[in-house]
């Protein structure tokens, strides 16, 4: 066994610190195999890293090889014809955005944020706003995966069929993402359209007037967090087809305003500290929303919303993220439950946001069994042991809640769901497990989220 180097391995929440071996940055499938070799010689196992924004330990493990991919980042193959892109792993979503805007493809699916490698997105199975496409696996035609021996493997629906559905989604525990071939869409014009709601409202509105109308493209919803209408008001904003001309400037890729960023952070930053400015947020998005309504907008440009002002590094305190899939039918009852244990642990709720996802069968861990509203929060939390055990049993609460209406929660967060409840919201988790150790018996690919739940 290697003895560890003075290295430790974090993520964006900054709640979890491990102490790894060492990080190898990685530029050629050459240098995945020398990692494995050095692995196996030294009896340590592999992790892998892209933009490190999951929050539990799912790119570490204690005494590891990191691989950071994130140099591994060339767009190899762009076909304008098929509407395909073939990529290496450690691309961003900005990489990839600045390379098929010129042909005018755009993609299909992508969180909201453009920040991520899309052998991270691929590892988390995400999702995005487009009403008609379900969460990444979706998109995916094909990748190369090298497994544990430093074999390439070709990976489709029809070629090692067994590893699509579970290395995608499979937190890389299954091998080395090294390229992936996407499918992608056209690049088109959408006009946005915004209705300011209350939330007993949405999910009959939702289905009658956006999930119903071919017109409609993409949806994303947000909830107010200001005390005076505390998950009670809701903004949505569709983004309809449009015949409208796309010129140069709508098809141009939008870049963040500096002045802009700089307001939103300072106005984030004080509904961190004050419930005073949590209301302020809601004022100026209630006018933020209002003055886009009838805008037009590329998709490529409503795929890649600011960021930056969400940089966070307060040396006492983090944002973290959660999020639960709930069933259509249950939009109110889990919004009802979700205000009530909210008020009542006085958790610091920042911002949520509300999107639709449909069902998912096709990977192993789907979090969406059914149709599902997808609810993203956003919370501020002191780092302090009590202070997190505190947000720990909370958020049991919260999952018990979405497993109660028939839903689930997302795994690419902390980590305090106990036993059960991952098991109940993935039925399929010992079968993925299984899958896992078939494919790598000497266990070689971990992370501390395999770490606290499979117990070997």
């Amino acid at each position: 066994m290697g003895m560890p180097h003075d290295q430790y391995a974090s993520d964006v929440s900054r709640l979890m610190e491990e102490r790894i071996y060492k990080t190898v940055h990685i530029h050629d499938t050459e240098d995945i195999r020398k990692a494995l070799a050095e692995a196996k010689e030294r009896g340590l196992p592999i992790s892998v890293s892209g933009a490190k924004h999951s929050q539990g330990g799912q790119t570490f493990a204690e005494n590891a090889i990191v691989l950071d991919m994130r140099p591994l980042n060339r767009v190899l193959r762009i076909d304008q014809v098929s509407r395909e892109i073939t990529v290496q792993s450690g691309a961003t979503w900005e990489q990839v955005q600045s390379a098929i805007n010129p042909f005018g493809l755009s993609l299909r699916i992508m969180q909201s944020q453009n920040l991520f490698t899309v052998g991270g997105t691929m590892s988390v199975n995400a999702h995005g706003r487009d009403i008609h496409e379900g969460p990444f696996i979706e998109s995916v035609k094909s990748f190369r995966l090298m497994n544990a021996e430093g074999k390439m493997i070709e990976v489709s629906r029809t070629s090692n069929s067994n590893l699509f559905g579970t290395v995608i989604g499979g937190y890389g525990l299954f091998g080395v993402i090294v390229d992936v071939t996407l499918s992608l869409t056209v690049d088109s014009l959408y006009k946005q359209h915004v209705v300011p709601i209350q939330y007993d409202a949405f999910a009959s509105y939702f289905a009658n007037e956006v999930r119903n109308n071919p017109i409609n493209v993409m949806m994303i919803a947000r909830l107010s967090v200001a005390p005076e209408a505390y998950l009670t008001d809701m903004f949505i904003t569709t983004y309809e087809k449009s015949d409208e001309h796309m010129s140069a400037e709508l098809t141009g890729l939008r870049h963040e305003n500096a002045a802009g960023a700089g307001v939103a952070k300072f106005a984030l930053g004080l509904s961190r500290k004050f419930e005073w400015g949590k209301s302020l947020v809601w004022r100026l998005q209630k006018k933020g929303y209002l003055l886009s309504d009838g805008k037009l907008i590329s998709r490529n440009n409503a795929m890649r919303p600011d960021a930056k002002f969400m940089e966070y590094a307060d040396p006492q305190r983090t944002d973290l993220l959660q999020e639960y899939f709930v069933p259509l039918d249950q939009f109110r009852p889990f919004v009802d439950g979700l205000r009530e244990i909210l008020l009542k642990d006085n958790l610091n709720l920042l911002n949520i946001t509300v999107r639709y996802v449909p069902h998912d069968e096709e990977s192993v861990l789907s979090y969406s069994k059914r149709d599902s509203f997808a609810f993203v929060l956003l919370f501020n939390n002191k780092r302090s042991a009590a202070s997190v055990e505190k947000f720990a049993a909370s958020t049991r609460k919260l999952i018990d809640l979405a497993i109660m209406q028939g839903g689930a929660y997302y795994l690419p967060y902390q980590l305090f769901a106990d036993d059960r409840q991952l098991r109940s919201a993935y039925p399929h988790t010992d079968a993925f497990f299984a899958a896992k150790k078939q494919v790598d018996p000497k266990l070689i690919f971990q992370n501390e989220f395999y770490a606290r739940y499979a117990h070997e």
